[in-house]
């Protein structure tokens, strides 16, 4: 076998093993207004590998379905096997007006044995918050 082969084969294992190895579920749990504007709080499970950064690009849907914002979170690190918590600031945006939040794509995610794909592969979101709609 090549060093080719074999370096494309450890790629591949990793890469499966990586996936195999759980996930990442994300949790939009509250939406609470904060200094003019809608502060959405996750619970984030990672069971997937030790994760050094997450960041999703989000959209939110007003009650009329118009987009509201389009914004980047970055969940920062998230250790594998850790349950996180992580609060983000919408400016301008009340949270009575907040009907759906789109998970649009993994803008990046590193960590142990992972990227963004595999990241993307391995994210479910899923909402707690009456009335909003999440998605991916």
């Amino acid at each position: 076998m090549s060093f080719f082969s074999l370096g494309l084969a450890l790629a591949v294992a990793g890469t499966a093993a990586a996936q195999d190895a759980g996930g990442i579920t994300l949790d939009l749990n509250r939406l609470d207004p904060a200094d003019n504007a809608c502060r959405l709080t996750f619970v984030a499970d990672n069971a997937l590998a030790p994760l050094s950064a997450l960041a999703l690009e989000t959209v939110l849907f007003n009650q009329a379905g118009r987009v509201a914002a389009l914004t980047l979170f970055d969940f920062g690190d998230l250790p594998d096997g850790s349950r996180r918590v992580r609060q983000f600031d919408v400016a301008g945006l009340a949270c009575d007006d907040v009907a759906q939040v789109l998970v649009n794509g993994v803008a990046s995610c590193t960590g142990d044995g992972v990227d963004t794909p595999v990241c993307a592969q391995s994210l479910d979101i899923t909402g707690s918050v009456e009335g909003v709609e999440v998605m991916q």
